[in-house]
């Protein structure tokens, strides 16, 4: 699939490029995120950042597996970063950071949200699930705010630095949203 741009009332969300090479590197520094998400080396070097903008991005969307969007203020300024990730047929995960100095201002459950819409209504998506490590309480937060169902915790549900952990699992329908799914769902009897 071809990249596409998605806008909400504050934000952009596009691919990123090489161009973005130093956003992505200076943002990465921040220990925070090196240390709650497991696809981040550390130290994060600029070959990091070099290889996720420019192959890393394209090659998700190129072979409809990740579609990875930075998520950008309307002047230029490099927020946080999302994408979602098919997982099997019907069914995409989540992924998001933000940018230390812009968080706490609602822009990455804004651009979950946006994301989560294009993922059920273009890729066909009926079910978005979302898992972080037991502790990122931030990362919850912004799950929670966008309506996700936290479904529990799955035991050592995540590797992180070679290292197997537990982490919480939580879902978001397309009901949740007002839309319609591809195939029908008949929720479990209470």
């Amino acid at each position: 699939m071809e990249p596409v741009t998605l806008t909400t009332e504050r934000l952009l969300l596009r691919a990123v490029g090489p161009d973005d090479t130093e956003a992505v590197f200076a943002a990465a520094q921040d220990l925070a995120m090196q240390r709650w998400i497991s696809q981040f080396p550390s130290p994060y070097l600029r070959e990091h950042a070099e290889g996720f903008t420019g192959r890393t991005v394209p090659d998700g969307w190129a072979g409809d597996s990740m579609f990875t969007f930075g998520v950008f203020l309307p002047e230029g300024t490099l927020v946080g970063m999302l994408a979602v990730t098919m997982r099997a047929p019907g069914v995409g995960e989540v992924g998001f950071w933000a940018v230390r100095e812009h968080r706490g201002r609602g822009y990455i459950t804004e651009a979950t949200l946006a994301a989560a819409r294009w993922a059920f209504t273009a890729l066909a998506v009926d079910r978005l699930e979302w898992r972080a490590e037991v502790g990122n309480l931030p990362s919850r937060a912004v799950a929670e705010r966008a309506g996700f169902t936290v479904e529990g915790t799955l035991r050592s549900g995540v590797a992180n630095k070679g290292v197997r952990r537990d982490c919480w699992v939580g879902s978001l329908l397309p009901s949740d949203l007002g839309l319609p799914s591809t195939a029908p769902y008949l929720p479990a009897r209470a």
